[in-house]
């Protein structure tokens, strides 16, 4: 079983020529909203790409978690926990830039910010020897801290996929059996602007293996062993929201199944190539049928 524990909110994303200097206004080429957040987007991916897949999360007490909780009983069924919160649902603005895809995101996220998914739920019982746990930076770093260290008693794997970083010093990396992070993520939190040394410096810090996405450049693994990468596929980027999200949730799902994360990143590699190709974070995710046809070419 896999474990997705993390935020759920709705995206409006304007599409601009390019973005905004400091002080300065444009008008949008078009303007959309869709279903996001890093942990509804990645379990998504995750149960499309055939992972028995519970899904934890929390929404306000409104119109818009009436949405959410709607799509959520589509994807996942009865494998869901959503706790009702007396705030807005979290919201996000996406800018992505026409020109190549490139996007700037900003959250209100009063939701994730309360959300304690140990207190709240039964999810501390709920986990099993031999499951995984994915989880993201959108949760306070106490309650990540938490869950990974309840993991850890259960027997279960984390993987942790540290976006936003801004708490990310905190942590105890010797919870993480496998760290997802990008590739200026990965120099922010090193210093180090070489991916492989990147990697190596988070395994000396207690992270089990390192897995740092390097956008067109592909994917590159790291193990105290040394690393491997996979080339990304070539492509022309429409919107580059919920890239990484659809990568993670595929890795993680491919996980769940049994495959190893050598095995695994290819497939993920490609399916967040797909996304790219198309607008949106939660509309980009290749559907089922697409990541099971997927699996079939790779397998």
């Amino acid at each position: 079983m896999l474990h997705v524990v993390g935020n759920a909110c709705l995206d409006t994303t304007f599409r601009l020529a390019r973005h905004p200097r400091a002080g300065e206004t444009l008008n949008a080429e078009s303007a959309s909203r869709d279903y996001g957040g890093k942990g509804l987007n990645q379990a998504v991916a995750a149960v499309r790409s055939g992972a028995e897949t519970m899904f934890w999360t929390a929404v306000g007490v409104d119109a818009a978690g009436d949405d959410i909780a709607a799509l959520i009983e589509i994807e996942f069924a009865d494998l869901a926990s959503i706790t009702r919160l007396p705030h807005a649902t979290d919201q996000s603005a996406i800018l992505v830039s026409v020109e190549d895809g490139d996007n700037r995101i900003v959250t209100a996220a009063a939701c994730a910010e309360t959300y304690d998914p140990l207190v709240m739920t039964d999810l501390a019982t709920r986990l099993r020897p031999g499951d995984i746990l994915l989880m993201q930076g959108n949760l306070s770093t106490e309650r990540t801290i938490a869950c990974l260290e309840a993991a850890r008693r259960a027997g279960a794997r984390a993987l942790l996929n540290p976006s936003p970083i801004a708490t990310m010093a905190a942590m105890p990396l010797a919870l993480v059996d496998v760290l997802v992070l990008n590739r200026p993520e990965a120099e922010a939190l090193t210093g180090e602007s070489d991916p492989a040394r990147a990697g190596q410096e988070l395994i000396k810090r207690g992270a089990g293996s390192v897995v740092i996405t390097l956008g067109a450049a592909g994917v590159i693994h790291v193990t105290a062993a040394g690393s491997m990468s996979v080339e990304a596929s070539s492509v022309e980027a429409v919107d580059t929201s919920g890239a990484g999200d659809v990568f993670c949730g595929v890795l993680a799902g491919l996980m769940a199944q049994g495959r190893t994360i050598g095995d695994s990143l290819p497939f993920a590699a490609t399916a967040a190539s797909m996304s790219v190709q198309r607008p949106g974070t939660h509309a980009s995710c290749p559907s089922r049928t697409e990541l099971r046809e997927l699996l079939d070419l790779t397998a």
